[in-house]
């Protein structure tokens, strides 16, 4: 490819919008072509987010979205409910879209209405639900990407039921940084500092995510408990998943399933070192578009942990790599493996 992928970053001025411009800015085949912000448009990009004032793109300007102009892709980053009001004239300026919200991750009438009402009707066609790991290459216009701890959840259980290895059922424990509530929440960041608490115990909608995708990719779909918790950290998922194993299931069997499922996968990195150090943490992927998975087996007990930096490969890396891959290029173009240490 000579061109270079003229790329619309929808909701720019958001933690995910922000960091699809900075992975953008260092990629070879790609371009950030337009920027929307409804709420500052007009103002300068490195007026409104202090981490990119000092990138080339800090003076370009802002626009609205009805300014939008012809483009290879549109990622949105707007919240939930937004891009159903406006997905027909985006998808005319966009030969694909990428959405990072959660608008079309559902496919159930009902649980769409219970856990995403902003975001019903909007769109006739199919809407693929798609994770680079996961699934052939989309070839609609538009596609849904998945959340951070729906990622986090996926990448932990999946080679279990992919390869039949446990019982139909799982508890899933999701921690998040504070950035995953955006730059919009108002939780006074004296409550969150030095403190872990609950998120929601239960009805997450990250839960039915994780079920729907699992019996998609797997043919099985598991009864899930799905709980969120919240850390006193900025950025990071931490996922750990329990499952029962079925007989005849052990360490041998299972440490195969997940060598198999991410034997391809350049940022799924599977941690099989037993002492604690060597399992997933965050500090090991925050900054990069690696997500690490470690499991441990003790008689029909299985305990899988995932760590994955939220607003990256949970987010603004997530799409970058999927427009890579619909794009036909190198699939870890612009995105980072590592992250600062310590």
């Amino acid at each position: 490819m000579t061109d270079r992928i003229k790329v619309a970053v929808l909701g720019a001025s958001g933690f995910i919008g922000a960091e699809v411009i900075r992975l953008l800015s260092a990629h070879p085949q790609a371009e950030v072509a337009f920027m929307s912000s409804q709420q500052h448009a007009g103002k300068p990009l490195g007026q409104v987010v202090s981490g990119l004032r000092n990138s080339r793109a800090a003076g370009r300007r802002l626009r609205s979205l009805d300014e939008l102009s012809k483009v290879d892709v549109a990622i949105s980053c707007l919240p939930n409910g937004v891009l159903p009001k406006v997905l027909d004239d985006v998808s005319g300026q966009a030969d694909l879209v990428l959405n990072v919200a959660g608008d079309y991750r559902l496919r159930d009438p009902e649980e769409i209405a219970q856990y995403y009402p902003g975001s019903v009707g909007g769109w006739r066609q199919d809407i693929p639900y798609y994770v680079p790991e996961f699934g052939e290459k989309p070839s609609e216009p538009v596609v849904n990407l998945p959340g951070c701890m729906a990622s986090a959840g996926l990448y932990a259980l999946y080679p279990l039921f992919r390869d039949g290895l446990a019982e139909p059922r799982a508890v899933v424990d999701a921690k998040t940084g504070s950035s995953g509530g955006g730059n919009t929440t108002t939780e006074n960041p004296s409550l969150r500092a030095g403190n872990v608490r609950v998120h929601k115990l239960h009805g997450h909608r990250h839960g039915p995510e994780i079920r729907q995708a699992l019996a998609t990719w797997t043919g099985t779909a598991p009864e899930l408990q799905f709980s969120a918790f919240s850390l006193p950290v900025v950025r990071g998922v931490f996922a750990t998943a329990y499952t029962w194993l079925r007989e005849g299931a052990g360490t041998a069997e299972v440490r195969r399933a997940y060598a198999r499922a991410y034997a391809d996968a350049p940022f799924v990195r599977m941690s099989n070192g037993r002492s604690p150090v060597a399992l997933p943490m965050l500090k090991t992927v925050v900054g990069s578009n690696t997500a690490e998975v470690g499991v441990s087996v003790e008689g029909s007990r299985c305990v899988a942990v995932c760590a994955l930096d939220n607003l990256i490969k949970g987010g603004a890396g997530q799409a970058v790599q999927a427009m890579n891959r619909v794009f036909g290029l190198e699939e870890t173009l612009g995105l980072p493996e590592v992250g600062p240490w310590p």
